[in-house]
């Protein structure tokens, strides 16, 4: 196996048992997520689009080791330890149903995604990126609340960066987990359809029962969030599909380096703020 990772307990599983090399080079779509389940919510998209078929596959890269997370009940009373290995046991679970080409678990703690000093993650992810070259990528989104989500995307936003221009994707896409993209204005706004195979969506969300019966009702949580994107994305016109997943392009990061993150999420917000400002001067 020729890709060399930095992380020392990584977790590469690919559930057709081909060799890591030619399993990561069929990749076409790749979703880069911070814990276990992450993917299944924000990148179905992705998995949808190459179900089934033999020109278009998906890889999924889980940066952290998703210790920490909530638990009761069944779960309340395991270990750091023993939750890290229920969680690196159900996105394998997942990586199964949804046919991936890959998964790839680099099992950092958090601390070390949140330090913008720490070069592991971005060479790990780097090496990922590089051994995969996938057209489509998508990330978590920089408005999003949580500190890990948003130090995943950062660190791989730097990892696309390094690639030669050459290898680089086509699309990237940041996606909504821990805050909706929904207030985007609907010119910036990218509608990744997720309405495909709905029984398969539902049932990879869940594969995550430590999260689920342990304290917090993702699998609901998804699926509504998805039909009330469907729903609402449109005021005057009948829905096109029965659920959406709200995305920003995240390309204009790749096509400019010197384009700060801050500067281009503050940018929508301004613009989302001035679309208000100016509907209100309108009609008030």
């Amino acid at each position: 196996m020729s890709l060399n990772l930095k992380a020392p307990r990584a977790d590469i599983f690919v559930p057709d048992s081909k060799q890591v090399d030619a399993a990561l080079a069929r990749t076409t779509h790749m979703a880069i997520g911070a814990h276990q389940d992450d993917l299944e919510i924000f990148a179905y998209h992705g998995v949808a689009e190459c179900y089934g078929k033999q020109d278009q596959w998906f890889t999924g890269v889980t940066v952290t080791d998703g210790a920490g997370s909530a638990r009761s009940g069944l779960y309340a009373d395991c270990s750091d330890e023993q939750m890290q290995e229920i969680r690196l046991l159900e996105q394998r679970k997942a990586a199964y149903v949804g046919d991936y080409a890959a998964q790839i678990q680099l099992r950092y703690p958090s601390k070390a995604v949140k330090d913008a000093k720490e070069s592991c993650v971005i060479d790990d992810l780097y090496a990922v990126l590089m051994a995969a070259k996938p057209q489509v990528v998508y990330l978590h989104n920089p408005a999003d609340k949580h500190d890990t989500h948003v130090g995943v995307m950062f660190r791989a936003i730097a990892a696309l960066r390094k690639m030669p221009a050459a290898d680089r994707p086509s699309k990237v896409y940041g996606c909504e987990v821990w805050r909706d993209l929904d207030w985007l204005n609907d010119e910036e706004k990218v509608q990744l359809p997720t309405d495909k195979m709905e029984c398969m969506a539902n049932s990879l969300v869940s594969l995550y029962d430590s999260q689920i019966s342990g304290g917090k009702r993702y699998d609901l949580a998804t699926a509504g969030r998805r039909l009330a994107n469907a729903t609402f994305s449109a005021s005057h016109a009948v829905d096109t599909c029965h659920g959406l997943t709200n995305a920003i392009d995240l390309m204009p990061l790749l096509q400019n380096p010197e384009l700060s993150i801050a500067a281009f999420i503050l940018g929508a917000i301004d613009r989302f703020r001035k679309d208000v400002e100016t509907r209100l001067a309108k009609l008030g």
